[in-house]
């Protein structure tokens, strides 16, 4: 047994990976040639803000009074420049919207988990293209775009990473050091010539990171006077830089400027998501080749400005300053931006096409090399790419400038489109060949469980194994450049796909005779019920629908008094889905137990973490930073929350509140809002499904004790007193899986990993870490899944059932529910679409498979004790 748990974590890991192996690929390519403009550009050299956080109606939209807080953007593109709306991508991060805007391209999603602060893939950038680039700002973000770049023609300056800190009484002085550091660099380069002669060299770029305004939002909310004030410093403080560039360059008429931020926020402080908030971001530009477009800036409206993706600003900068397009960069020139002739906009146009088509021809030619000949089908031949071409230059060579123009937007669109076909190419194929081995498994664990719990005989195996199928089917995936992690899967479970089918027939006949059928029947209806509660009810109507008719569907499995057993769950989950969207507390108490004298040093510590949280965000207000004492008492807090339950008795009752008053002090700490009542429901929860399985046991005469406090965990051990598996365990399973994903989708907990919000970790730490603070909101995730896991424990304690045996239950269901998100992920439609259907089927597979790793903790803490003063205890199943 234990080697099949191993194989099915190993396929299930697999399983996990190969979703991102199919849809999270790589779209960058190399092996292109840049592409240079042959006309002069209109800049030399290029200044780049970018206010990090900045929303866009921040910027643009009036105070109620009427006065405005940023006079000079505001009003500098009436004389000067233009203005306008960059729309950014999800995820809204620091990251990819620095990446889109300085290099291009969307960043590649496959090298996300690579590192924060270093440069994750080999792309070209602006900067890199450059002739010189000088950068000041965080140390977060500038090291990403130095390294890799060839030669060292990058420059960064960087402020020391504990200024990030969100509890500081000033974030602006983020914003502050990196005007003073611009001023203190020219001023020096006065007096050093070697400097001030690459200085005055053309295709150079200045880059301004102010990262104040995005800590003033996470500290204090958009709508706060930090951040509004911070926003009227940055304002001030550009009018100043332009005034320094413009002496500095005597006026020359050179510099073009752009004004940007890589995201916006939400009024909550957070970011990651797609609400207009954080995806609409201002866009102010001015300067050498940029055209004076007059706009009524009292009314802040997208339909009278100028719109663009946030990856066209590459293309725009470069187009200025006469450097080739970044070589990944999937960005369209907005000409509308650009005063110019309709010559310069053509041939800009022209090599912006070429630029994107250079890319086409090498996704192309790499999926042709891996496709046999008769199945390969190309999306745009040779000789039709040379047509458009040829036809381009021939209107820019007689002068019809407009058309020319229209032909290039024409290709550009056709060349986008070819690099989204050959990147999707094999992604049907693929897909399917993952569908066949997720059946396959699930088809496997069902045939144990049936051939060893339901008493079918054994029929007879056929040693003749499909070596025909498994060679044709490597062959198409070799073909197709399938990943290794698909192949390796499919090797492996062709034979066992074929050993499921061979056997098909004769189980089929057993089980339809059995009672096993019917409740195989009711889980699939029960789980089709929860599957379209899901699809078609939104917010808290889905959640009361699947609160109410879950538990009913549930219920047709025949447990000895279904009508009590409904109402039991149902008035439970009613007080669970009611409560929490109200912010009613909930008044019940948990059973009562012999030793509770023995929890008191637990209940004054979650007392003492209430008033930890309290005083913290008091302080945090009142501007005076994080208390050392609140601080220690918090890490403290934590790493006694795996301490102590080890300390209580194993009986029942006594180790559950043991554990639940550690891991409610935890996530007390880690609770912005009424969140922190989460625990304590699905607590409640649990104790009424721990009561009513034993009740269920106790009519059914396999337990002669109705006191649950009498049990042990280390009982477990007596392997005589483990029972077989009964229909009534695929109820329990499925309650189970049930809570589980009421433990995610819990108030609170999907929105601590959905976008970034410090505000969760300000009891541990308030200076910017992602590692630190990424890994304590991984804790506050899983601590409703020990909650539920610990008494999936108890329940298998009482009813006495082998923990294995309700497992393969509890996977059928589980790799059923990711086989159907499996099968509605899609790349297509609106980001929040994509993102919800990959998301969906992450969370299933991530569930199954730690789950298993989750199991072994929680025995640990349920079962496992530790006596001070005599040798430690250890009790193991």
């Amino acid at each position: 047994m234990i080697t099949f748990f191993i194989a099915g974590l190993l396929v299930h890991v697999v399983f996990f990976i190969s979703i991102f192996d199919i849809y999270f690929t790589s779209p960058l390519v190399h092996g292109m040639k840049p592409q240079h403009l042959p006309l002069p550009p209109p800049a030399k050299r290029l200044v780049l803000f970018v206010a990090d956080g900045l929303r866009a109606d921040s910027l643009f939209k009036p105070e109620i009074n009427g006065t405005v807080r940023a006079q000079y953007l505001r009003y500098l593109p009436h004389e000067r420049g233009a203005w306008g709306i960059s729309h950014t991508r999800v995820p809204t991060e620091s990251r990819p919207g620095h990446v889109a805007l300085i290099a291009g391209f969307y960043e590649d999603v496959s090298a996300v988990a690579k590192g924060w602060k270093e440069n994750p893939v080999e792309f070209d950038s602006v900067f890199n293209e450059s002739r010189h680039a000088w950068c000041w700002g965080s140390p977060d973000i500038l090291p990403m775009f130095a390294k890799g770049a060839s030669g060292s023609h990058v420059h960064t300056y960087t402020y020391p990473a504990t200024m990030e800190d969100f509890a500081s009484t000033d974030a602006s002085k983020l914003d502050t050091w990196v005007f003073h550091e611009v001023k203190g660099f020219f001023n020096s380069a006065k007096e050093n010539q070697t400097l001030l002669s690459i200085l005055h060299e053309e295709q150079t770029v200045f880059f301004l990171h102010l990262l104040g305004i995005d800590t003033n939002g996470h500290a204090h909310r958009p709508m706060s006077k930090e951040y509004l004030d911070n926003i009227g410093l940055v304002d001030d403080g550009v009018a100043e830089m332009v005034s320094v560039f413009e002496e500095f360059y005597g006026n020359d008429g050179k510099t073009a400027y752009v004004f940007t931020s890589d995201h916006g926020m939400t009024d909550w402080g957070s970011h990651g998501a797609s609400h207009l908030s954080e995806t609409l971001t201002p866009l102010v530009v001015w300067g050498a080749g940029i055209t004076k477009r007059l706009s009524d800036l009292s009314v802040c409206s997208v339909s009278i400005c100028l719109e663009s993706t946030q990856a066209d600003i590459a293309p725009l900068i470069s187009t200025l300053i006469g450097v080739p397009i970044p070589l990944n960069s999937v960005g369209v020139l907005p000409l509308q931006y650009l005063d110019n002739s309709q010559h310069f906009k053509a041939e800009s146009m022209h090599a912006n096409a070429i630029q994107i088509l250079e890319q086409f021809k090498v996704k192309m030619k790499q999926k042709e090399e891996t496709t046999l000949s008769f199945l390969f089908t190309p999306f745009l031949t040779d000789s039709k790419q040379a047509e458009f071409v040829r036809h381009a230059r021939e209107l820019i060579q007689i002068g019809r400038f407009d058309e020319a123009i229209d032909g290039c937007q024409a290709l550009i669109g056709l060349a986008l489109e070819g690099l989204a076909y050959y990147h999707t190419y094999d992604r049907f194929f693929l897909a399917c060949s993952v569908l066949l081995g997720f059946t396959g498994w699930t088809a496997y664990v069902i045939l144990i469980i049936l051939k060893t719990h339901a008493g079918l005989r054994k029929p007879p195996t056929s040693r003749n194994l499909p070596v025909s199928l498994v060679a044709i089917q490597l062959l198409l995936l070799g073909d197709a450049g399938a990943p290794l992690t698909i192949s390796s899967l499919l090797f492996c479970l062709i034979p066992t796909i074929w050993s499921v089918i061979s056997k098909a027939f004769a189980c089929a006949v057993s089980v339809l005779g059995s009672r096993w059928c019917a409740g195989a029947l009711t889980v699939f209806l029960s789980l089709c019920y929860l599957w379209s509660s899901h699809r078609c009810l939104h917010g808290r109507d889905r959640h009361l629908f699947v609160g109410q008719v879950t538990p009913r569907a549930v219920i047709f499995l025949p447990p000895p008094h279904p009508t009590p057993l409904a109402h039991v769950v149902d008035a439970t989950l009613l007080v669970h889905t009611e409560a929490l969207p109200h912010r009613n507390a909930i008044a019940q108490t948990p059973p009562r137990c012999n030793s509770l004298n023995a929890m008191c040093p637990q209940v004054l510590q979650v007392a003492l973490c209430t008033y930890v949280l309290a005083s913290t965000h008091s302080s945090l207000q009142q501007k005076r930073g994080l208390p050392l004492f609140n601080q220690l008492v918090s890490w403290a807090t934590l790493a006694s929350s795996f301490v102590l339950p080890l300390l209580s008795s194993t009986r029942l009752f006594h180790r559950l509140l043991s554990i639940l008053m550690a891991l409610v002090g935890v996530y007390l700490l880690l609770s912005t809002g009424y969140e922190a009542l989460f625990p304590l429901a699905l607590s409640w929860l649990m104790f009424g499904w721990i009561n009513m399985e034993q009740e269920t046991m106790s009519t059914q005469g396999m337990s002669n004790r109705t006191e649950l406090s009498s049990f042990d965990f280390t009982e477990t051990i007596d392997l005589t007193r483990i029972r077989q598996l009964r229909l009534d365990d695929i109820r329990r399973s499925y309650f189970f899986v049930f809570f589980i994903i009421i433990a995610f989708f819990g108030t609170g907990n999907i929105a601590s990993i959905n976008s970034f919000d410090p505000a969760s970790v300000y009891c541990f730490l308030t200076v910017f870490n992602p590692f630190i603070m990424g890994g304590l909101l991984m804790w506050k995730v899983l601590i409703p899944f020990v909650i539920v896991m610990c008494a999936f424990e108890s329940i298998q304690v009482s009813t006495r059932l082998s923990s294995r045996s309700l497992f393969l239950i509890v996977l059928v269901i589980s790799d059923l529910m990711a086989l159907h998100f499996f099968c509605l992920v899609k790349d297509y439609g609106s980001w929040l679409d994509i993102g919800t259907s990959i998301s969906h089927y992450v969370i299933v597979m991530s569930m199954t498979i730690f789950l298993m790793l989750l199991s072994i903790m929680t025995h640990i803490l349920t079962s496992r004790r530790i006596v001070i003063g005599r040798k430690m205890k250890m009790h193991f199943t």
